[in-house]
């Protein structure tokens, strides 16, 4: 690197001479950690080899690294791949500082220089999962020499909103798990690792070195945040540009994995400035439709990494998996986001009853729970025929609290015709609700200026006043979603002081909104009364993305 620091990288490369463009992957997993038998990762891969039963047939996976591309499916196919252990990770010395800016820049040279070996056509292609995706926005950016498409699949783009808080209230629980579970173990150096090189079968973190060096070189991610409540500088140097990146993407996002793997590649996909974007949208865990759409991302990349121009040929810029509970799942391609013809509904809130009504209740009414409770839930009308809603949707609360602040928590939830909820497979969770939405009312301005119709866009720079029983207006952003509401099924909205549980999930960790949860939040401030106000001047709603049913049905397909 231009420090003088050294990079460990993997390259497999075709046996026969030649050049060929390259696909690289550059992050903190480990290049040399086997998948299959890593204590984090095993379970995930019981789950993604049974669900993509030919993983292993054109592979022998044994260079299957977690959320990283199989080089055995790629290099056949004329491609050069490169895994690298980023800095301070694995075999790579060096200070451990995930996603910053160091790291990001020996991505960029990481980049210009495979695209300057001979056995390189100078193109370069990136492709990965979650932080695999993540730092693909942030590299592209600046723009690196020979950097010609990007695949970032289920990653986010703003570290401030995404990974770090959620409507300004900190996401603690995944940054103590992630960091406990897989940043730390394979530090290099880490002498306590039971991370082994798959090849040689020694360590795959380097030449161990004392706890005290160890604890010197990284930085304490979750006091790094905790320090920061407020956007800034330094969420800034880990959140891309858009507007720079003017290179083709490919960005893939998850319904179920609110939190964190599915507002960045909306958000992305909407903010780059390149002709040449598609989004793809799809449900369920978060690995099986990235090794299952293999033919997808290798048709993508033959387009602009080999310059054939009859591969990902009238693609859609936008493909959506509609969720249906009683009858399947159903892909569908679009051509713009939101959809076009999208009704956006406000159906208003009325706390006598908790109902939600087309039209605003004349008469103010309030409803009040305990922050710590289970809250209070609105119900939609059910209706004889199926809807659909699938796009950006928010809601609109006027709240006051009997404490100086509240942390609003709010659950889109699908409820059958006996009143049980019904649940999807999540990116990262066994179940997990239509969607979700957190706002801290202390951080309700609104950035009028970057908010959009369904996606209020908050400034999080500064408090705003909270005065114990006065009401406020919060606009809270709820993550994308799709669903169709069959007859006789109800939509509900639940709004709380605490992480959303399932009711028939009252034990575990995975109730309906772990690993993103939020703890060590001060009681005083926020485990007080909190009341809704609706009706009369109180226009409390929520805004829902309605697909008329008589819309044209497109007639765009995809290979997604």
């Amino acid at each position: 690197m231009s420090d003088g620091n050294t990079l460990r990288i993997n390259v497999f490369r075709p046996e026969a001479p030649g050049r060929y463009p390259v696909i690289v992957t550059h992050g903190l997993y480990g290049k040399d950690v086997a998948w299959q038998t890593a204590e984090p990762y095993r379970d995930a891969w019981q789950k993604v080899s049974a669900k993509v039963p030919d993983l292993c047939t054109a592979s022998t996976c044994a260079f299957m690294r977690w959320e990283m591309p199989d080089p055995e499916r790629w290099v056949p196919a004329g491609y050069v791949v490169i895994h690298a252990d980023s800095r301070g990770s694995g075999k790579t010395a060096g200070y451990l500082d995930p996603l910053g800016a160091r790291e990001t820049q020996d991505y960029r040279e990481l980049i210009e220089w495979a695209a300057s070996q001979p056995w390189s056509t100078g193109k370069v292609g990136l492709l990965g999962i979650s932080y695999y995706a993540i730092n693909q926005w942030q590299v592209a950016a600046l723009q690196p020499k020979g950097l010609a498409a990007i695949i970032p699949w289920e990653g986010s783009s703003d570290s401030y909103r995404e990974m770090s808080y959620h409507g300004g209230i900190a996401s603690t629980m995944f940054t103590k798990m992630w960091t406990a579970g897989q940043v730390l173990p394979n530090q290099h150096g880490n002498g306590n690792s039971a991370f082994r090189d798959a090849v040689t079968g020694g360590p795959a973190v380097g030449e161990a070195i004392s706890q005290a060096a160890l604890e010197s070189s990284r930085t304490p991610l979750l006091n790094d945040t905790l320090a920061r409540p407020f956007d800034g500088t330094y969420y800034a140097q880990r959140s891309p540009n858009l507007s720079r990146i003017s290179i083709p993407t490919l960005s893939a996002g998850n319904w179920a994995g609110a939190g964190l793997h599915l507002r960045g590649n909306i958000e992305g996909f909407k903010g780059i400035a390149s002709k040449d974007k598609w989004l793809r949208l799809h449900s369920g865990d978060h690995f099986s439709a990235f090794y299952r759409n293999f033919e997808l991302q290798k048709s993508f990349f033959d387009r602009f990494l080999k310059g054939d121009s009859s591969a990902f040929k009238n693609e859609p810029p936008v493909v959506v998996t509609v969720r249906n509970p009683v009858e399947g799942n159903k892909v569908r391609g679009e051509t713009a986001w939101p959809l076009p013809d999208t009704r956006f509904e406000r159906w208003y809130l009325q706390a006598d009853d908790l109902s939600l009504n087309a039209t605003q209740p004349g008469g103010a009414t309030t409803v009040s729970y305990q922050a710590t409770s289970d809250g209070v839930t609105f119900k939609l009308p059910a209706s004889s025929e199926p809807r659909e809603f699938t796009g950006p949707l928010m809601a609109r609360l006027w709240v006051s609290s009997s404490t100086a602040d509240a942390d609003l928590f709010v659950t889109l939830r699908l409820l059958d015709p006996n009143g049980k909820d019904v649940t999807f497979e999540g990116a990262n969770a066994p179940a997990v609700p239509v969607a979700q939405g957190w706002l801290r009312l202390s951080h309700r301005e609104l950035n009028t200026e970057k908010s959009q119709l369904g996606r209020p866009y908050h400034s999080h720079v500064q408090p705003m006043h909270v005065e114990p029983g006065e009401p406020y207006a919060a606009d809270v952003e709820i993550w994308p979603t799709s669903v169709v509401v069959p007859p006789g099924y109800t939509l509900a909205l639940t709004v709380q002081g605490q992480d959303f549980a399932f009711p028939h999930l009252a034990t575990g960790v995975f109730r309906g909104s772990a690993p993103f949860m939020h703890e060590g939040r001060d009681a005083k401030l926020f485990a007080g009364q909190q009341t809704l106000h609706t009706g009369g001047k109180y226009d409390s709603y929520l805004l829902l993305p309605a697909i008329p049913s008589d819309r044209k049905v497109s007639s765009l397909t995809s290979s997604f």
